[in-house]
């Protein structure tokens, strides 16, 4: 009798299945674009006219140096954190006059004007150039929303060409796309590509992110412009790219056109961004966590704040969020921008999974935690207390108030206060919220001077306060 291996009767039975392959049509015929010598193929007409709506920004501001620095160009706090870029403080104590480029997108034909947050914040004046015009427009800001990295501006002008905006909720995958804007201080320039990916969120740039990716060369200079569809439509404006070495590897981002239109209206019509605030720590759902719940997409409360809407509301730790109005909330970030878009005092209507059963509740929604005046508190800061989001980005053990702004030539710019900054201890006093900082603060008037402890960056600072 003839022995078999045991390895040839195990290889023959592991490739014993048939597989049948989904073919392509294979009687395929290629056609020449080029075929018809009377015709070129061309975005020209379409672009003409949203080129016409994209301005250059230039900007200045005075700051001290007390380092050699690289070029300001790329001196942008959102280049250097994609770039690798060391942080720079910049020469030895003497004033300098810094200027930056960018861009801007003219949204009505009076002189509104939206651009990135980062381009004009902190700036002592703000120059518009329109496409093809020499001459210069100074600009003052409207509003601006670090949240979600947008600005407005706007300049005296008239009969000016506004963009057309798109709905950028009907943007696929795949659609092509032009960036127009200012690249490297080159002058009016447009680049093309795809959209490479919707709804790309924990980039790590905004609190609110909902980003287009797509391929299409945006540099620095970029910032603030338009990213427009094949009809010369905009969906969206241009925020960052994605590089280590400088250079464009076809990673760019850019805010949503429907994002860009509801902050610039709020901005336009109130000067700042009122947001509804529910007061929860949110996740998605993952894994094995699915199994828990009958519905398999949601935003999952984690925790509920004592006091907030959520928490007046009777939701609690477990809950599913659904829906909210009209809106479907397939993942946490669906949730924090959409409640982030709307305004305080709104009725809302929230439909959630508690113990396998939807459950829907309403009620109005609360304000987000206002910034605190710096009155009676610390001249030339604005402050608040933490929320939520930023709770759960920092170590347990850190507790405190928030620096949201610092005014220049006060006493808190030239102690050292930085937007960002996170006051923990004020002397030997570990501060919980605004008011314990408001009541520790009232101790320590007599002093000629006080120790004031900020996280900054991973590190406990010590800054003195005179």
């Amino acid at each position: 009798m003839k022995m078999i291996p045991l390895s040839l009767i195990l290889s023959t039975c592991l490739f014993a299945t048939n597989i049948n392959f989904k073919e392509a049509e294979q009687d395929i015929q290629r056609a020449d674009p080029t075929s018809n010598k009377e015709f070129v193929f061309s975005y020209h007409d379409a672009i003409k006219e949203a080129k016409k709506s994209v301005v250059n920004i230039s900007t200045s501001k005075t700051i001290t140096r007390n380092s050699p620095s690289l070029d300001d160009f790329f001196n942008d706090p959102y280049f250097r954190h994609f770039f690798g870029f060391p942080d720079q403080r910049g020469g030895q104590g003497n004033k300098e006059i810094v200027s930056s480029l960018g861009s801007g997108v003219i949204i009505s034909n009076d002189g509104y004007i939206i651009t990135n947050n980062h381009v004009i914040e902190n700036t002592d004046s703000i120059i518009v150039n329109l496409p093809d015009d020499d001459t210069e427009y100074k600009a003052k800001i409207i509003g601006n929303d670090p949240k979600t990295d947008l600005a407005v501006i706007k300049i005296e002008a008239k009969n000016l060409s506004s963009i057309s905006f798109a709905d950028s909720n009907q943007l696929l995958e795949g659609d092509v796309v032009f960036a127009i804007g200012n690249p490297f201080g080159v002058g009016s320039s447009i680049t093309s590509g795809i959209v490479s990916a919707l709804n790309k969120d924990n980039i790590g740039l905004n609190q609110y992110e909902n980003f287009i990716q797509t391929d299409a060369s945006i540099n620095p200079g970029n910032s603030g412009g338009a990213l427009v569809d094949s009809r010369g439509a905009l969906v969206g404006i241009n925020s960052a790219i994605l590089s280590r070495s400088g250079g464009n590897n076809g990673i760019g981002f850019a805010i949503p056109s429907n994002m860009a239109k509801n902050i610039a209206k709020r901005l336009i019509e109130k000067g700042k961004i009122e947001r509804g605030f529910l007061g929860v720590t949110i996740t998605s759902l993952q894994g094995d966590t699915k199994k828990a719940y009958k519905n398999e997409q949601g935003a999952l409360i984690t925790n509920v704040e004592k006091g907030s809407s959520a928490d007046s509301a009777g939701l609690k730790r477990g809950d599913l969020i659904l829906k909210i109005n009209d809106k479907n909330i397939k993942n946490s970030n669906d949730l924090k921008n959409y409640i982030g878009s709307l305004e305080p005092g709104q009725n809302i209507v929230v439909i959630y999974e508690r113990d396998g059963v939807s459950k829907s509740v309403s009620f109005v929604l609360k304000g987000d935690q206002e910034v605190v005046s710096s009155a009676g508190l610390i001249d030339g800061l604005e402050l608040k207390d933490l929320d939520s989001n930023l709770k759960s980005k920092l170590p347990n053990d850190i507790h405190g108030v928030l620096v949201s702004g610092v005014k220049e030539n006060t006493k808190a710019a030239q102690s050292g206060f930085e937007v960002g900054d996170i006051i923990i201890a004020v002397e030997q006093n570990e501060i919980k919220d605004l008011q314990h900082l408001s009541e520790i603060l009232k101790q320590s008037r007599t002093k000629n001077f006080t120790k004031i402890w900020v996280y900054r960056k991973g590190y406990a600072q010590l800054l003195i306060l005179k």
